[in-house]
């Protein structure tokens, strides 16, 4: 993702910076250099020495920080819409999963998938989704449960920044389901996930964090805290999927094991609200879009965890089972209908709280001196709007490492790569 040497914002109407609460400017500029913010503030403040190669008007707008998706399992084959029929006549995940559904079909068709093949339904399900504004993507494997599979997804994932301008980041979830030629033979599978996976990934520097699946008949709590302390043990950072279905205690473990978020919470008690409160640096990544696909109408406490003091972020959880959504601006109006954020509160989720939950808060997710130059034009002249007008304002323009990448004039960004025999998607 070449940048130009210096490129100038000008006529933005309102900057929504997110660094510090309600930092709102009015009527400034935003100059990038080397993929840097590097001056915020009146046009005429620009330094005289700056070598402005390319300027992009925003005509009045308002400009947020690059979108942060920070929860995704965007690298897979196929799709389960049938899975979605029977949801809709009243089937269970549980009960789908229990029928050879979930998660173990999705394993089958990504095995079976060719890295050519994988890398480009990621790029398309990714251009969209930088379509909308979104700059860094958190990407996890889990549909391979296998050491070649796990590492094939992870390399595909990691593929992505080379065809796309977009940032992946990327966590290792080989604790996402127990395969089925493990299943009566767990310890087995946690052992290989432990003395083998996790270990491969490292030695091939292929993620950042470690994530497991903490849940009633996936991962038990001893099981899923042996998996993170190996992760840990070897310089992973740690995430989990906590107290999604039941509550396990999992946000708890997670806190305790420094992790740097823990994701869903649909069932956590007013006791484990408190302690994320008490503990900012654990993330509290809410998940809405995956509650109304899988119609179980328990949304996590959004608003009581804003209020007792935690860090709040909101994400899309794409994937093909419980919650096929690309649309993560469309996230921030579910955080104000179904979570109970504001519209400032659920903006702040898709930027700075979803950077902090990727370890790179003050980085990214913000427009600040010396953090990444990341911006979204909004199509409109207020902020607010992306939540108002849900699913209905596209970008003026997305900037990415401080390069105009979508924007007037500009082809819409689709996949560079062909195959010969890809299997089509829905």
């Amino acid at each position: 993702m070449s940048a130009p040497t210096e490129l100038l914002i000008s006529n933005i109407g309102r900057l929504a910076t997110m660094n510090g609460e309600g930092a709102v400017l009015r009527d400034v500029a935003v100059l990038c250099a080397e993929g840097r913010v590097v001056y915020v503030g009146p046009e005429s403040g620009v330094p005289a020495a700056s070598r402005v190669r390319e300027r992009l008007d925003a005509g009045g707008r308002a400009v947020l920080p690059g979108l942060v998706d920070c929860h995704t399992h965007l690298v897979f084959a196929g799709d389960r819409r049938d899975e979605f029929a029977l949801r809709c006549s009243g089937a269970t995940y549980a009960e789908i999963h229990a029928q050879g559904g979930g998660i173990v079909r999705t394993m089958r068709l990504t095995r079976d998938a060719s890295e050519e093949e994988l890398l480009l339904t990621a790029i398309r399900r990714a251009a969209a989704m930088v379509m909308r504004g979104v700059t860094t993507l958190e990407i996890k494997s889990g549909y391979g449960l296998s050491l070649d599979a796990e590492l094939k997804q992870l390399r595909v994932a990691r593929a992505i920044e080379d065809h796309l301008p977009v940032r992946v980041i990327t966590t290792f979830l080989g604790g996402h389901s127990v395969p089925p030629e493990y299943r009566d033979r767990r310890a087995d599978y946690i052992d290989l996930v432990c003395n083998e996976m996790i270990p491969r990934v490292v030695e091939e520097g292929l993620a950042t964090f470690c994530d497991v699946f903490c849940e009633e008949r996936v991962f038990s709590i001893a099981e899923s805290e042996r998996i993170l302390l190996v992760a840990k043990a070897h310089g992973l950072g740690v995430k989990l999927h906590a107290d999604q279905l039941t509550r396990t205690g999992a946000a708890r473990l997670g806190v305790a094991l420094g992790a740097v978020s823990v994701d869903h919470l649909e069932q956590i008690t007013a006791e484990d609200v408190a302690l994320l409160g008490a503990h900012p640096e654990t993330v509290a990544v809410l998940l809405p879009a995956s509650v109304l696909f899988l119609r179980s109408q328990t949304y996590p406490p959004g608003r009581a965890l804003v209020d007792a003091g935690a860090t709040v972020a909101i994400s899309t959880d794409l994937n093909p089972g419980s919650s096929m959504c690309d649309d993560l601006p469309l996230m921030t109006t579910l955080g104000c209908t179904s979570l109970g954020l504001t519209p400032s509160e659920a903006l702040r989720a898709v930027t700075a709280g979803a950077a902090a939950a990727l370890g790179q808060g003050g980085h990214l997710g913000c427009v600040t001196l010396g953090a990444a130059a990341d911006l979204l034009v909004v199509g409109a002249d207020h902020e607010e709007a992306l939540p108002y007008r849900f699913g209905r304002v596209a970008p003026h323009a997305v900037v990415s490492a401080g390069r105009v990448v979508v924007g007037p004039g500009l082809v819409p960004l689709g996949p560079p790569v062909t195959l010969s025999r890809a299997r089509r998607e829905a």
